[in-house]
This record gives structure tokens, sequence and C-alpha cells, in this order.
């Protein structure tokens, strides 16, 4: 996981090469410093400037002043490097969690497949074509491995299913 999606852009915003980012990312004050590098469609763009707008987060790129530049940008998904975003070893963003398995009382109970974000963020989780919540706030998730792509979490999760 070298590269970590942070956002898409949904178009621009004035002449001046802003562009309009949809982001549910949950370390924006690390992603969106200025001076960062944010990958998109496998190039790199320096981040000059970067505000927020509405439910939008609004992003302009060093050497990038006129909407003719940016213009062929929307649509496309942005990532950062992994590394940029400064994560010490037991550390993960939302996106880590997908696709890792579900083990309570050391068995099975399924594969995270998205989550949800807002007030109360939620993982979502497919066990044998049934889908199903877990909240990540709460003591429901006890440990997560990142080296063996795998969530604990304790018995009150069956609750759940």
């Amino acid at each position: 996981m070298n590269n970590t999606l942070i956002g898409k852009i949904v178009g621009t915003h004035g002449v001046k090469g802003e562009v309009k980012l949809r982001s549910d990312f949950e370390l924006k004050d690390q992603a969106f410093k200025v001076g960062n590098k944010v990958i998109i469609r496998g190039l790199e763009y320096e981040i000059e400037r970067y505000r927020v707008h509405k439910d939008f987060d609004m992003l302009t790129f060093k050497g990038y002043n006129d909407i003719n530049q940016i213009l062929d940008l929307k649509g496309a998904k942005v990532y950062i490097k992994r590394e940029d975003l400064n994560l010490s070893n037991d550390e993960y963003v939302l996106n880590d969690l997908i696709n890792m398995t579900i083990i309570c009382d050391d068995k099975e109970m399924g594969i995270v497949e998205d989550y949800n974000t807002g007030m109360n963020p939620l993982l979502v989780v497919n066990y044998a074509g049934k889908m199903y919540y877990i909240p990540l706030k709460g003591d429901f998730i006890e440990r997560v491995s990142l080296e063996d792509m795998r969530i604990y979490v304790n018995s009150s999760t069956k609750e759940l299913m």
C-alpha cells in the first residue's frame, strides 16, 4: 500500500486553477499540507494552497494558475504517498481496513468491504453474503493487525450480525 486514496476531484473553482475535491479522508491536516505532493493520474502535483469551501476541499497546485491547465483533472482520484502521512507503525487509515478479515473468538466473521464516515463511522462487513456494520467508536474493535490483515473484535460484535 504505497499510495493512499485521499479524494476525488469533482470540479474546478474560478479561473485561477483551483480544483474542488470531495474527500472523507480522516487525516486531512496531514495530507493537505502546503508543500505536500499528491498523485493524480500518475503525475505528482505540489500543493500550493489548501482551504475548505462549503463541503469541499479546495486545492491549488504549484505552477498551475489557469483553469485550462487543470480542466482535464475533473473526475480523477487523488492519492498521497503513505510515507508523506508520517504514520507510526501501529497507525492506520480507514482505507487500510478494506479487505481485512474480522476475527471474533478465533473465528472468521467476514471481510471488510467498505466504511462509512460521519458522526458514527462504521465498517461495512460481508459475512457469507450478508452485510452488517461494526461501529468504529466504542469498544467493539480490540485490535487491528496490519501485518496479518485481521481485525480482532470482542464477542459483543456477534449481536450486530
